[in-house]
């Protein structure tokens, strides 16, 4: 009998690991796969969820990470019912600033791995699977400070509405997620380790990582094709429509630096 899967990447905090918890409800779930590079943190999740939880350590970014899970894929042949791709990495600092390595680890893990992780996966979607991606409130406009997290994100969120439509009439749900500020991760940690950035110190009106993720499976269920969970995110999609960028991005640059 086919084994029904949730695959999680990024779950060993954060929104990644709030899937979880949150999935752990849902009918159509057996088993829980979920990656990340921390195995004791996914080990954890273990003793708070009641369908069992395979912990696939590894880092997306390196070599052979994605040719490892597509093995054990076919070798398994499960059918995935949840994918959420949660893993992402963010970096603050003007573009002169960050070193090359960080923009690229940023493209590998934000595109790269994302659409790799979702290219593997298809071949076991059926009807009444559901993909959600995490992008961000940076796809919308070009942002300073943030350059290229928000070119990720804005790839990843073209890339998803373009699954969407493929995929209308074959019963899969894809859904981006384009959250605002999350309070309570671990995002801000990486993004700035060493708690001095010149930029985007506050963040007013900061979401919650149990509110994202629950409008999130709510929104993958309804099938759209984007979902901002709050208002702040809501509200700069909708400006972010009608205003050009060349009057946006001087925008977002203040309102980074406040």
């Amino acid at each position: 009998m086919t084994k029904r899967i949730a695959l999680i990447t990024g779950a060993s905090s954060g929104l990644g690991r709030e899937f979880v918890l949150q999935l752990d409800q849902e009918k159509d779930i057996e088993e829980f796969w979920v990656i990340a590079r921390r195995e004791e943190r996914l080990k954890e999740l273990s003793d708070q969820c009641t369908k069992p939880v395979r912990a696939l350590a590894m880092d997306l970014t390196e070599e052979g990470s994605i040719q490892k899970l597509e093995a054990m894929l076919k070798e398994e042949q499960p059918l995935i019912t949840w994918l959420a791709a949660a893993a992402g990495l963010g970096k603050i600092g003007r573009i002169r600033d960050l070193s090359r390595r960080d923009q690229d680890r940023m493209i590998q893990l934000n595109c790269q791995a994302a659409v790799d992780v979702t290219d593997i996966s298809l071949p076991y979607l059926k009807k009444g699977s559901h993909v959600i991606e995490i992008s961000s409130i940076a796809a919308f406009q070009p942002m300073p400070s943030f350059a290229v997290y928000g070119a990720s994100k804005a790839f990843l969120e073209s890339y998803t509405k373009a699954l969407h439509y493929e995929l209308i009439g074959t019963g899969i749900h894809v859904t981006c997620i384009c959250p605002y500020w999350v309070k309570d991760t671990e995002f801000m940690k990486t993004a700035d380790p060493e708690q001095h950035a010149e930029y985007y110190r506050h963040q007013p009106l900061k979401t919650a990582s149990r509110s994202v993720v629950r409008q999130s499976i709510i929104a993958a269920k309804m099938n759209l094709w984007v979902w901002t969970p709050g208002i702040v995110t809501t509200a700069d999609r909708f400006f972010a429509k009608f205003i050009p960028h060349c009057i946006m991005t001087p925008i977002m640059d203040l309102w980074s630096r406040l």
